[in-house]
């Protein structure tokens, strides 16, 4: 049986998510750099996202019943988080995260530069 590349135990929890589905982050490495696009799938165990019109790969397929012809596909695939960081909701600039306890005794993402809080898009 092939080992896991995950170095995470079963129970452990995950550490550094901050970027969640539907948010507005631009890559600040790679050769993607300075692209904005929206999270569209997000892998916290493997601490990685994928974002819309970035780091396309071509994928060859089989013909299906789904797809007849079959061929070169290209889609979008996974960038690891550091590479990417949030955009401030209120100043379109670019923003580390923070957290603010609410009242109701919850969490709430804000962004460091605006304090601003941003919202989720699931």
């Amino acid at each position: 049986m092939a080992a896991s590349r995950s170095k995470r135990t079963p129970g452990q929890k995950v550490q550094g998510m901050f970027i969640a589905k539907g948010d507005v982050v631009e890559v600040i490495a790679g050769a993607d750099k300075g692209t904005r696009g929206k999270v569209l799938k997000v892998f916290p165990d493997k601490k990685r996202v994928i974002v819309e019109k970035v780091r396309f790969i071509k994928r060859h397929t089989k013909p299906t019943q789904s797809n007849p012809t079959g061929g070169i596909l290209e889609k979008e695939a996974p960038i690891h988080v550091s590479n990417v960081m949030l955009i401030d909701p209120g100043t379109g600039e670019r923003t580390r995260v923070g957290f603010k306890r609410l009242a109701d005794g919850g969490k709430e993402r804000i962004a460091k530069k605006s304090g601003e809080m941003i919202q989720r898009h699931e």
